[in-house]
This record gives structure tokens, C-alpha cells and sequence, in this order.
């Protein structure tokens, strides 16, 4: 169980950094320092949008509309760090 737990980890850490590149390609484009246009600029956003956004819509349908600033990065963040790593931990390791 100690190796499909550290599997799992070493997943939630993948995705934790395709989670974090996502936002900072968007900060990226939202104050113009790189240039949408550019083929393999958007060959990459839309591989991190399409990990990321079925996650970041599921958080935001729940959370309410705090106008131009999305929070939903961050609450998916704690929640992989506060509920799903000390639940698989628990689940697969016994403590």
C-alpha cells in the first residue's frame, strides 16, 4: 500500500504543478507579457486549461462571485493539501 500511496502522492504533486503553471500563464496573458498569438504559447495554455478547467469550474460554481479575483486555485490548493492527501494517507497507510 506504501507504493500506490506514494503514486498517488507523486500524481497530486504532477497536478499541483500543472495547476500552478496554469495560473501563471494566465497572469501571464492577462497583463500582456507574452503573446497569445503565438502557437506554442497557446498549444500550452490549452493543454494546462484543459487539466485544469474542469476542476477550477466544479470550485466555482461553488464559491461565490468575488468579481475580477478567482479564488478557486487556492481552494483547490488546501484541499489537496488539508482533505486529500491526509484522507489517502489515512485511507491507504492506517494513520
Amino acid at each position: 500500500m506504501f507504493e500506490l500511496y506514494n503514486l498517488l502522492n507523486i500524481l497530486l504533486n504532477g497536478y499541483m504543478l500543472i495547476l500552478l503553471a496554469y495560473c501563471i500563464f494566465s497572469f501571464l496573458f492577462s497583463f500582456g507579457v507574452v503573446n497569445p498569438n503565438s502557437n506554442i504559447i497557446r498549444g500550452i495554455y490549452m493543454f494546462l486549461s484543459q487539466m485544469c478547467d474542469p476542476v477550477l469550474n466544479a470550485i466555482r460554481q461553488i464559491l461565490p462571485s468575488l468579481g475580477a479575483i478567482d479564488i478557486s486555485p487556492v481552494v483547490v490548493f488546501l484541499a489537496i493539501d488539508f482533505i486529500i492527501r491526509p484522507l489517502l494517507r489515512y485511507m491507504l497507510l492506517g494513520y
